[in-house]
């Protein structure tokens, strides 16, 4: 199909992309990538006014150090995260989890910030940024804010971003000594969306588990926190029968979806399964 028509604008700074953004209301739109928003168009599920292409606004690419943190820009390519090596020191499971997106022509267009403000629970990065306790800055008329991970992601495809704010870049904690990490999915066909997908993050010593962060994809209508599995995780004993008593919690407050790729009580079983799969594969059991 073709899209609806609309205008179109190219900003080249943050300022005039805030300024068209502002102009163009509720009913703009914001291309980043467009790998999540060019499909939406062409099936006429939405009908914007005007397209801001950020395309060309240097100030959203990059990751650049902050010293506890590392900021990586909105516009920023999957493929250069993957390629970063301030990502691969200081926050590997976003790599990890970034060369399971899509297939290599979608990592080369689709852009950091534009998937996660595409804000759908079955995209893998939000369980990350939530696993990872990372920190959005959104930039508006009056300026920036930073937004929780745990606050930004409010419902099915919607976001704690006003019509008039851009997410502009993503702040990421810098882990200590004794962190690692793994990120564990299952789809039907290579490159699908995600069935249920699963981000762990340990921290280890003595053999034991001190924290475990748990971030779980597709198994509600936003990524969320497998709390109750982190409470079983902390202090336990890093073997295979340890992690695997622990993700039996995995579905615990969770409202999992059912579609045509599964049921609800499948992605339950899912969940357990691949969350003691990336637990194990975190502490190296």
């Amino acid at each position: 199909m073709i899209p609806a028509a609309f205008d179109y604008v190219r900003p080249e700074s943050l300022a005039d992309a805030v300024s068209a953004i502002g102009a163009a209301g509720e009913d703009g739109k914001v291309l980043a990538g467009g790998q999540s928003l060019l499909p939406v168009l062409r099936l006429r599920l939405a009908y914007p006014s005007m397209l801001v292409d950020l395309g060309r606004v240097a100030e959203l690419r990059g990751v650049r150090d902050d010293g506890d943190a590392i900021v990586i820009g909105a516009m920023t390519t999957h493929h250069e995260v993957i390629q970063d090596a301030l990502i691969a020191e200081h926050a590997p499971l976003i790599a990890q989890t970034t060369k399971t997106v899509g297939d290599r022509q979608v990592r080369y267009r689709g852009t950091f910030g534009g998937s996660l403000s595409h804000a759908d629970p079955a995209g893998d990065l939000g369980a990350v940024t939530l696993a990872l306790n990372c920190e959005f800055v959104a930039t508006g008329p009056s300026g920036e804010r930073r937004i929780a991970a745990a606050d930004f992601f409010q419902d099915y495809l919607t976001t704690a971003l006003q019509p008039d704010e851009l997410l502009t870049a993503v702040r990421v904690p810098k882990l200590g000594a004794g962190w690692s990490s793994h990120y564990e999915k299952f789809n039907r066909v290579a490159q699908a969306w995600s069935i249920v997908g699963v981000a762990a993050l340990v921290h280890r010593e003595n053999g034991s588990i001190t924290e475990a962060r748990v971030g779980l994809t597709n198994m509600g209508s936003t990524p969320l926190r497998a709390s109750a599995v982190e409470q079983a995780l902390a202090g336990a004993d890093a073997s295979a029968d340890g992690i695997g008593a622990a993700a039996e919690h995995a579905a615990e407050g969770t409202s999992a979806p059912s579609d045509l790729s599964g049921q609800a009580d499948y992605r339950e079983h899912l969940a357990r399964v691949l969350t003691k799969r990336a637990v194990l594969a975190a502490a190296g059991s």
